[in-house]
C-alpha cells in the first residue's frame, strides 16, 4: 500500500512539473512550435512518466527512510518533538518573513535562491535550538508558574512569612509523622511547602501491594490532612514541577533553590546531597538528637543487651528513645539486664550511637 501512495504521489508531481517546466525546455531546444509536443496534455503525461520511471527506482529506498524516520520518532521523548517542532515553526515563520525583504533585492538569482536557503537554515537552526534548549525553556514556564503559586499564597495569607521562611517537606519527613508533632509545638515558623511531585510518590507508595508500604504512605497522606487542619493558614501544596527531573529529591532541591526556602527531612543521604549543592536543609534527627538528654562518658547506665554487634564480641542494647548503644564484650551477656559504663559518644545526622563497656 505504501510503495502506490508514493509512486501515486510521484506521478502527480512529475505532472505538475512537466505542466510547468518541459514549455520552458522546448522553447530552449526550438521545439515549441511542434502542436503535438508543446500542449498541456503531453507535458503532463511526459513528466508522469519520468517521475514515475524515478519511482520505480527509488521507492524501497524511501520505505527503508520513512521506517527509519519513524523509528527515530517513536522513541524520542515527547518533550523534544514538541519543542523542536515549535523551533522549526519559529524558524520557518522568521524565513518567511526575511523573504519579504529579499524580493526586493532586483538580482534574479538571488531573489530566486537565497529565500529557499534561509528556509532550509532557518528552519534546521530553529529545530536545534527547540530541541537542545527545552530544558531551559522549560525552566522559565517552570519559574514562572512557581511566582504564580507563591503570589496567589501569599495574596490570600498575608500574614505568612514570605521567601526566607518557606520550608519544603520530603516524603521521608511526613511519613516519618513527627513534623506533625513539632509543628503543632510552634518550634517550626513560616510556611510548609508540599510539592506535587511528593504528593503523587506518597499516593504510589499508598497504593502499593506490600502492606509495609502500603501502611506507610497511608500514614503519610493521613499526617498531612492534619498538618492541612492545624496549618490551614501556613501550608502551600504548589504544582510546581520539574519534568526534565526524574528523581524526587533532585526535584525538592531544585524548588528549594527557586523559592529561596529550607528541604526539611530525616534523610541522612539528602541531607548530605543539600550540602554538596548548598541547599539550606532541616533534619529532623538533628533535632531529635539535640533535645536528647546528654550522656556523657563515664556515666553508668543500666540496659539490656538484645543481640549482636557487627564487630567480634560486641553487644548490641537500645536506650528507650531509640539510641544504639555498642557494648565491647557485651555478645556473651545478651539477653541479660547489666550495668555498663559509658566510654564515648558518636553524634551524626543519622542519629546518636553510644559506645560503652561492662562496669
Amino acid at each position: 500500500m505504501l510503495k502506490w501512495i508514493i509512486r501515486i504521489t510521484f506521478i502527480l508531481i512529475g505532472g505538475t512539473l512537466g505542466l510547468l517546466l518541459l514549455p520552458q525546455l522546448y522553447e530552449l531546444i526550438d521545439l515549441s512550435s511542434n502542436p503535438w509536443l508543446n500542449n498541456p496534455y503531453v507535458s503532463v503525461l511526459l513528466g508522469a512518466i519520468l517521475l514515475f520511471v524515478l519511482a520505480l527506482l527509488m521507492t524501497d529506498y524511501l520505505i527503508e527512510f520513512l521506517k527509519w524516520m519513524e523509528n527515530r520518532l517513536l522513541v524520542a521523548p515527547v518533550g523534544d518533538l514538541l519543542f523542536g517542532t515549535i523551533g522549526l515553526v519559529i524558524g520557518l515563520s522568521v524565513a518567511f518573513l526575511l523573504s519579504y525583504a529579499v524580493e526586493s533585492i532586483q538580482i534574479p538569482v538571488i531573489t530566486s535562491v537565497l529565500p529557499v536557503l534561509l528556509t532550509i537554515i532557518l528552519g534546521y537552526l530553529g529545530f536545534q535550538i527547540g530541541f537542545k534548549k527545552r530544558d531551559e525553556i522549560g525552566q522559565l514556564f517552570s519559574a514562572g508558574r512557581a511566582t504564580a503559586d507563591k503570589k496567589k499564597f501569599d495574596d490570600n495569607n498575608p500574614q505568612a512569612l514570605q521567601q526566607a521562611s518557606y520550608k519544603l517537606l520530603d516524603t521521608s519527613v511526613i511519613i516519618d509523622g513527627r513534623i506533625s508533632d513539632i509543628s503543632a509545638t510552634g518550634f517550626i515558623e513560616g510556611v510548609l511547602v508540599v510539592p506535587q511531585f511528593v504528593l503523587t510518590e506518597l499516593q504510589h507508595i499508598a497504593d502499593s501491594s506490600d502492606t509495609l508500604k502500603r501502611t506507610r504512605g497511608r500514614r503519610g497522606l493521613d499526617i498531612l490532612k492534619r498538618l492541612q487542619t492545624e496549618r490551614s493558614s501556613a501550608l502551600l501544596i504548589t504544582e510546581e514541577d520539574f519534568d526534565e527531573i526524574q528523581e524526587v529529591d533532585l526535584k525538592l532541591m531544585r524548588l528549594a533553590k527557586k523559592m529561596g526556602g529550607m528541604v526539611v527531612t530525616n534523610d541522612f543521604n539528602l541531607n548530605k546531597v543539600c550540602a554538596l549543592h548548598q541547599v539550606p536543609v532541616l533534619n529532623i534527627n538533628d533535632l531529635a538528637n539535640a533535645v536528647k538528654p546528654i550522656v556523657i562518658p563515664g556515666e553508668e547506665m543500666h540496659i539490656v543487651v538484645i543481640k549482636d554487634g557487627k564487630e567480634q564480641n560486641q553487644g548490641i542494647a537500645y536506650l528507650d528513645d531509640g539510641t544504639m548503644i555498642v557494648v565491647e564484650d557485651g555478645k556473651s551477656y545478651i539477653g541479660q539486664a547489666i550495668d555498663v559504663v559509658v566510654t564515648s559518644v558518636l553524634q551524626t545526622s543519622a542519629g546518636r550511637m553510644i559506645f560503652a563497656k561492662r562496669k
